[in-house]
């Protein structure tokens, strides 16, 4: 409940990496993020500082990542952030920002893009079950006495 939700907007810097694990298909690639800014006297756009993110993708979304993400794409992430902190070697500390993704989508304001829905994934075969049947069971038959006590006598003929 408490996670912070970031959409981040900057180009894959590395090629996706692709893999098929027990939990299912996974992805990475890192995302350089860079700050730009006009410079009133230079009259001219600055680059800022550059942010690193590894963003990872799971199930579907990998496989889509993989098939349509290339390094250098301007790319749109939303997702959950996740920075972590590792003491490397005894000594150095080393810090990481994750973006653990939702949606991955090309930035349409600096390309096209030609969409294609991905084919679902075959299930795999599941125990079928019997079809139910929907038809009104028949009636059972009736012994002597039931058919004694629904038969009504006609009346005698008067003659």
């Amino acid at each position: 409940m408490n996670e912070t939700i970031v959409c981040v907007v900057g180009n894959v810097a590395t090629q996706p990496v692709y893999r098929e694990q027990s939990t299912g298909p996974s992805a990475r690639f890192r995302l350089a993020v860079t700050a730009r800014y006009w410079d009133r006297e230079k009259s001219v756009w600055t680059d800022g500082h550059t942010n690193f993110f590894t963003v990872w993708a799971g199930r579907q979304l990998a496989v889509n990542v993989a098939a349509s993400v290339e390094v250098g794409q301007p790319v749109v992430v939303q997702g959950r952030l996740k920075v972590r902190t590792e003491t490397r070697e005894g000594q150095q500390q080393w810090t990481s920002a994750d973006i653990d993704a939702v949606a991955i989508g090309h930035d349409l304001s600096r390309g096209t893009a030609a969409f294609q829905r991905a084919a679902k994934p075959e299930s795999p075969a599941t125990a079928t079950r019997p079809e139910p049947n929907w038809e009104t069971p028949p009636k059972p038959a009736r012994t002597p006495d039931e058919d004694a006590a629904q038969h009504v006598p006609e009346p005698a003929a008067v003659t």
